[in-house]
Parts: structure tokens; C-alpha cells; sequence
């Protein structure tokens, strides 16, 4: 009987024990999803607040005309037309690298003291505030490498911004892909790149492409390091167009062109007094949040359809 007895204590402290873990569960999950609501709730109330400030202004003369001094005629053709192109550069120049050294460190690079020490300045690198890679880049591209205050400079410093972000991403989905994966193709004679570039970089690419928008993301709502590498508050101007109508229909002149972008064009309009500017700035603000959200959903789109396609 005795044991018995223990044998019934013993059941229902086990049962206690799982009650109150799971009660421990439900409280942390509440609590989690508190925090994620106070976090999406807050960006809705200030993205709203910035749609009813500057909804008057969001119509087709605002996007397709230059800055002005008079607010109602004043527009953002020419800092949305900088800021995708600085994007573009930046994605061309900081991806691909931060892709390759990503890989690199994760697959080929020896572990030893070198390699610890190289994946520790990675790390740190991420969270170095941007105004000193604007300070880098004033003096690397605009003084030694004589760039001047163009959209080359400008793309090439906002690549060094997002780079360790790229770097970071591109490993940690590469430390995700199974090892039996690679044990696999290595049983059927394939080399080490065989390896990456046809069984680990497949499974990998919806991180890889995550940590890239993330990086983007981050990027074009950048101001500190434009603004140290003199990017205009005014330009009343386009840059060369890409597109030439000459052979090799290709032009490059753009890139050495001065510019502006949309965070600039906001900060400069928030500097005045007038609440009709202000309105120009919520609206640019509207129009920034709105480019982001669109390169989020492009990852998520692209994620899902790499996924997809593996999963078939």
C-alpha cells in the first residue's frame, strides 16, 4: 500500500509539475504576443499619423516634380530618382561581396586564430553607428579615391553600411543547411563547389535573399552618412540616364553625378518653418516606409517561391 501511495504522490507531482510548466508557456506566449502587437500597433498609429499629415500632397505632381521654395509646387522626382539609383549601386556593390565573403568564412576559410579574429570585426561591424562609415567614406571616396559627391560614393559607402548585415545573414542560413546534405553529395564524388553552389546555396537562398533586404531596408532610410559625404539638400535636376540612345546604348555618367535622396529631401523640409513643407515631409515619409514595406514583401515573395521550388 505504501508503495502504492508513493507511486500516486510521485504521478501527480509529475502532473504538477507539467501544469505549472505549461501554465509558464501560455504566460510567455501572451507576453510575447503583447510586445508584437505594442510593436505593430505603434508603427500603424505613426504610419497613419504620417498618412493623414501628408495625403494632400501624395498625387502625381509631388512624385514627377523637382524641389521648389514654394511648398505646393515642390516635389521629389529628383530624390526618388537618387535614391534608386544609389540603391541600385549599393545592391550591385555591397551583395555580391557580402554574399561571397559570407561564403567564404562559413565553407572555406581555415578555423584558426585569423578567421575567429576576422568573424569577431564582422560582428562588431554591424553595429558601428553610419556616421562613421560616412567619415570612411569621405575620406576613401571622395577624397583619396577623387569620387567627389556622387551617387558612386554614395552607393559604394551604404555598401560598407549593409555588408557585415549581408555577411552575418549569408552564414547563419548557410550554418542552417543540414550537414548530412553535404555528406550526401560528397558520397557521390562532388567537389567542394559542386557542393555550395548545387545543394547548400538552393537551401540557403530565402535567408540569404532575408538578410539582403534586411540590409537594403536599412540602408535607404539612411541620412548621416549621405549627409557627410555632401549629398544636396537642393537639385532641381536629373542625372544622365543609363539608357543612351547611341551605341553602346549604355551610359555611365550617372554615376558621377551629384544627387539627392528621399531622406535628405525629408530632413530639409522638416528644417522649415512653414506647415506646408511639413506636409511635403510626411508625405515623403509615407513614400520611404512604402518603399521598404515593397522590398519586404518582394523577399517574402521570393523566399516563398526558392522554398517552393526546393520543396519540389
Amino acid at each position: 500500500m505504501s508503495d502504492l501511495s508513493d507511486s500516486a504522490t510521485q504521478v501527480s507531482a509529475i502532473r504538477t509539475m507539467i501544469a505549472r510548466h505549461k501554465r509558464w508557456d501560455v504566460i510567455f506566449s501572451m507576453i510575447g504576443l503583447a510586445a508584437m502587437l505594442l510593436g505593430v500597433i505603434t508603427l500603424l498609429a505613426l504610419f497613419l499619423d504620417l498618412v493623414l499629415d501628408g495625403y494632400g500632397r501624395l498625387n502625381y505632381e509631388f512624385f514627377t516634380s523637382f524641389p521648389s521654395r514654394h511648398a505646393g509646387q515642390a516635389g521629389i522626382l529628383s530624390a526618388w530618382v537618387g535614391t534608386t539609383l544609389v540603391m541600385l549601386v549599393t545592391a550591385l556593390a555591397g551583395v555580391p561581396l557580402g554574399v561571397a565573403a559570407g561564403i567564404y568564412l562559413e565553407e572555406y576559410a581555415p578555423r584558426n586564430w585569423m578567421t575567429d579574429l576576422i568573424e569577431i570585426n564582422v560582428t562588431n561591424l554591424a553595429g558601428v553607428p553610419s556616421i562613421v562609415y560616412g567619415l570612411l567614406a569621405l575620406g576613401l571616396f571622395v577624397y583619396q579615391l577623387d569620387l567627389g559627391q556622387s551617387i558612386l560614393a554614395a552607393g559604394l559607402t551604404l555598401a560598407l553600411l549593409i555588408l557585415p548585415v549581408v555577411i552575418v545573414a549569408t552564414r547563419e542560413a548557410i550554418r542552417a543547411v543540414p550537414g548530412s546534405i553535404r555528406e550526401a553529395a560528397y558520397a557521390v564524388g562532388a567537389t567542394k563547389w559542386q557542393t555550395v553552389a548545387h545543394h547548400v546555396l538552393p537551401y540557403s537562398t530565402a535567408g540569404i535573399l532575408t538578410g539582403m533586404i534586411i540590409g537594403m531596408a536599412r540602408a535607404i532610410g539612411e541620412t548621416a552618412p549621405i549627409i557627410t559625404i555632401g549629398a544636396l539638400t537642393f537639385i532641381a535636376f536629373l542625372p544622365p540616364s543609363p539608357v543612351s540612345t547611341t551605341p553602346p546604348f549604355v551610359s555611365f555618367d550617372w554615376l558621377l553625378a551629384p544627387f539627392t535622396v528621399l531622406p535628405i529631401q525629408m530632413f530639409s523640409w522638416l528644417s522649415r518653418p512653414q506647415v506646408a513643407f511639413l506636409e511635403n515631409a510626411a508625405a515623403t515619409g509615407v513614400v520611404i516606409i512604402v518603399m521598404t514595406l515593397a522590398m519586404n514583401a518582394a523577399a517574402i515573395w521570393l523566399r516563398y517561391r526558392f522554398r517552393k521550388r526546393i520543396k519540389w
